[in-house]
């Protein structure tokens, strides 16, 4: 059984959004399909995720993120600003 360690309720969604790896870098597409206080689900084909980034969400400001976990193009971060 999957242990469910999420400290805040997440809401699935639909959004569009951008993930910059490091200053000065070109932000490249991606689509989130869950968010929550502590972090996000998002779907990126063809990218090579870091542990550590920046996704621009469509609303609101740019949140510092940590890889969490990723299963082909999927992968779940966790925010830390």
């Amino acid at each position: 059984m999957l242990v469910n360690r999420r400290q805040s309720e997440r809401r699935q969604c639909r959004n569009f959004a951008k993930i910059q790896f490091g200053t000065g870098s070109l932000p490249r597409d991606c689509t989130i399909t869950d968010i929550s206080q502590g972090g996000v689900k998002v779907i990126a084909e063809h990218i090579d995720v870091p542990a550590e980034f920046t996704i621009i969400l469509s609303e609101g400001r740019p949140r510092q993120c940590r890889l969490a976990w990723r299963i082909g193009h999927e992968f779940g971060a966790q925010f830390v600003d």
